[in-house]
């Protein structure tokens, strides 16, 4: 596993991975582990950038959005007055 010296415990690099032949690629076992990943699980897949791709639990971007669209009023006037 390759480490780096990120200041949150789960920021870490846990190594590298190829896409293979179909398009698959294999989340590393400590990955799976420490974000508690089990097969099966749905994972959100978006870009950043055309250079990067991340994968959030489902549950996770679930929990988010809904957390966001209940301040959307708050998070519109912000944007407002910082424009």
């Amino acid at each position: 596993m390759l480490k780096n010296h990120a200041h949150h415990p789960a920021e870490k690099i846990y190594g590298i991975t190829t896409l293979g032949e179909k398009g698959q690629i294999v989340i590393p076992a400590d990955a799976r582990e420490a974000m508690g990943l089990k097969k099966g699980q749905k994972l959100l897949v978006f870009g950043m950038g055309g250079e990067m791709v991340t994968f959030a639990k489902l549950s996770g971007v679930e929990k988010f959005a809904t957390h966001l669209s209940k301040r959307l009023n708050v998070i519109q006037g912000i944007i407002k007055k910082n424009r």
